[in-house]
């Protein structure tokens, strides 16, 4: 196994995923550091970000908006977005074994992990529509 080269940088970047339960994007991760004080260069956040989720660190969610979220939770989960406010949540419901071969039928794959994006409204969102 390599060893992880944790900067005093990254690991500011990694906490401010970490302790931020709203799945940040970069810029997100930027501002709370810079509300902690902390002055990094856009660069420097955007460099720990991919480094961080190439050492198995942090996971990138790619979920159909123009910026990747970053989620410290690495295990093999679901996230549920709302249409109307973007927020996300965890799903922690295992994907169904027969979803998992029906996939493997459908497309000849094995499937080794998977990531399903649900959409839809939100308890907020709900009690404020007319």
């Amino acid at each position: 196994m390599n060893k992880i080269n944790l900067t005093a940088q990254r690991k500011a970047v990694l906490e401010a995923v970490q302790y931020d339960d709203g799945h940040p994007t970069a810029a997100e991760v930027m501002e709370r550091l810079r509300e902690q004080g902390q002055q990094f260069a856009y660069a420097t956040v955007y460099n720990s970000l991919k480094y961080l989720t190439d050492v198995g660190l942090l996971r990138e969610l790619k979920l159909g908006e123009a910026a990747s979220r970053y989620d410290a939770r690495v295990d093999d989960h679901h996230h549920i977005v709302c249409k109307q406010c973007g927020r996300v949540d965890e799903v922690l419901s295992p994907t169904p074994d027969e979803w998992i071969t029906a996939v493997e039928k459908a497309t000849n794959y094995k499937v080794s992990n998977s990531h399903v994006v649900f959409e839809g409204v939100c308890g907020t969102c709900a009690q404020h529509k007319v």
